[in-house]
């Protein structure tokens, strides 16, 4: 239990020791960081949301394929 305890506080440490660096010596201002951050993760969502839609209708396909098999 002690190991589990001491692995996860040398990663919370390590994570705020590593962001606090990234902060300081950033090449660009907060705001400028935010917005780039919302685009990528706006650009994620959306290539998640088309994926899912893609393999959702090619799933779909291959149900109503499956589904007139049986009926035949």
């Amino acid at each position: 239990m002690k190991r589990l305890f001491y692995a996860l506080m040398g990663t919370v440490i390590g994570a705020v020791i590593g962001s606090s660096l990234a902060l300081l010596f950033a090449p660009v201002s907060g705001e400028e960081a935010r917005e780039r951050l919302t685009g990528y993760f706006t650009n994620i969502g959306e290539e998640m949301a088309r994926a899912g839609q893609e393999k959702r209708a090619e799933l779909e396909a291959q149900l109503n394929k499956l589904r007139a098999g049986k009926e035949a």
